[in-house]
């Protein structure tokens, strides 16, 4: 005789019946803003080319009256700039607001409807004064660049500041892979998204929130569709889990499809940029092909033809200014004007750098002694307050003037203009695992570390920093960080 079975249910620990609703005065799920923001980029992108032709004809035929042909392509360049610009996918919103992406598309933009002007102008035997479109159409680029750049900056600092034009995020994956994603997207609120929500892996423990963040737990990730109405998100960003493989991503896309909401799928590939990865598919399978670094070729060439010439330059236009500073600084301290000082460059070669000096002579002797209060958590030595730094100095450090002489560093061919930090033969002693990685190229006179917090920067992010420009430069990057140099060097900010 067979005994019946009782069935014992039991609450299940992995498993939560957290309510879901909209909290009050949530913001819409839909982005408004974005549209509104293309049509103020579409507007100003029309005005440029108004301008930009209006001013060619200005000054290409003064007083002189410039033919209804000019006045009709003045008032059609507009729309021919505008709609140049749609084609190169210049209004995309995933091209807007960060990375090089948006710039390179206008340059693109640019340079084919000039060559389609030519174009067109010789087939039809049009008689067109070369002046005039060498201003319209290169001032119209550069006009629109300088444009998009102040309106991508205004948008940046209204996330920075008041946390405005930001996309409410579903962070879906392992806690600890969500918690790293959320302290970054916050640390840069510049890249406009904001972590409102997490669903963890079924099978394990549920928590409340994710570590000590303010990131609630809606679920698991059966559970997304809901976090995503309850949170009124409107992007779900899927971290790499073993528990997500394909068609399980699959379903998800199509559960998120009816809401217009945007999934996003980042894989296991730490500071790897997107020029070096491309999309390979096999048999339906995408597949993520990612390029081996350039460390050498035709395009190192090209760098470093192009640091010694701007360093020769540089060092020819700034000349006076570094005899004034050399002056200064025998004048109000003794010692001499120039720092020396052996650092270690590519492949492990030292040479000397050479820098203003900005302390007294005795500040190496003094070194020991100011160690146990160092500012740093890590292989590298800075003090906010250094008691060893002169007057002179202070005021050379916060604008970086002290750095000036390394222009003779890069001359030389010892150093590049961009490049990973110069360490000392100390720190590089204490290199382990993946930092020696840093020292496969030169260093740089300015860097990432340069513009992303310079001695603000913890040990660690400055070697993640570092890692990342070796295995992503390319000369557009370095051209975006002497721009963003500048401007990092009159704010001062990390600088002591």
């Amino acid at each position: 005789m067979s005994l019946p079975t009782l069935e014992l249910t039991q609450p299940d620990p992995f498993r939560t019946s957290r309510p879901y609703r909209r909290p009050p005065g949530g913001q819409p799920r839909s982005n408004r803003w974005e549209g509104r923001y293309v049509g103020t980029l579409v507007l100003v992108d029309a005005l440029v080319a108004l301008v930009a032709a209006s001013a060619a004809a200005g000054a290409r035929f003064g007083t002189s009256p410039a033919g209804d042909g000019y006045l009709v392509f003045s008032a059609v360049f507009p729309l021919l700039w505008v709609g140049a610009l749609a084609v190169s996918r210049a209004y995309d919103v995933r091209f807007l607001f960060l990375g090089a992406e948006e710039y390179q598309r206008t340059f693109l933009a640019g340079v084919a409807l000039t060559a389609g002007v030519a174009v067109v102008s010789y087939a039809a035997a049009l008689e067109v004064a070369r002046g005039y479109v060498a201003l319209a159409l290169p001032g119209a680029l550069l006009l629109d660049l300088l444009c998009r750049y102040l309106l991508r900056k205004w948008v940046h600092r209204r996330r920075v500041k008041s946390a405005r034009f930001m996309q409410r995020v579903i962070a879906v994956g392992y806690e600890r892979s969500i918690a790293v994603m959320a302290r970054e997207l916050h640390r840069h609120r510049y890249h406009g998204m904001r972590v409102v929500g997490a669903c963890l892996p079924p099978h394990r423990p549920f928590r409340t929130q994710v570590e000590d963040l303010d990131v609630p737990v809606y679920g698991r990730f059966d559970d997304v569709v809901e976090a995503v109405e309850a949170t009124g998100a409107d992007t779900v960003a899927v971290l790499s889990c073993p528990e997500l493989d394909g068609t399980e991503l699959r379903r998800l896309a199509w559960q998120l499809e009816a809401s217009d909401v945007d999934l996003v799928v980042a894989p296991a590939l730490i500071d790897v940029a997107g020029p070096r990865t491309t999309i390979r598919p096999v048999d339906g399978l995408p597949l993520v092909h990612v390029d081996h670094p350039r460390l050498s070729g035709g395009r190192r060439l090209a760098k470093e033809l192009f640091d010694r010439l701007s360093a020769a330059l540089a060092l020819l236009f700034l000349l006076p200014v570094l005899l004034v500073i050399g002056l200064a600084i025998r004048l109000s301290s003794p010692g001499p004007a120039l720092f020396r000082q052996t650092r270690i460059g590519k492949n492990g070669a030292a040479f000397t750098v050479l820098k203003f000096r900005s302390m007294y002579l005795d500040a190496e002797q003094r070194l020991p002694e100011l160690r146990p209060v160092n500012d740093n958590d890590g292989v590298l030595f800075k003090l906010r307050d250094d008691p060893r730094v002169t007057r002179l100095g202070r005021l050379l450090r916060r604008y970086s003037l002290d750095e000036l002489p390394q222009l003779f560093n890069v001359l030389t061919g010892q150093m590049s203009l961009v490049g990973p930090r110069p360490p000392l033969p100390s720190e590089v002693e204490q290199y382990a695992g993946d930092v020696n990685r840093r020292l496969v190229v030169k260093p740089g006179l300015t860097g990432l570390w340069q513009v992303s917090g310079r001695s603000d920067l913890s040990w660690e992010e400055s070697v993640r920093i570092d890692l990342r420009y070796v295995e992503n430069w390319s000369l557009a990057l370095d051209a975006m960080i002497l721009w963003r140099t500048v401007f990092a060097v009159l704010r001062s900010q990390g600088a002591y």
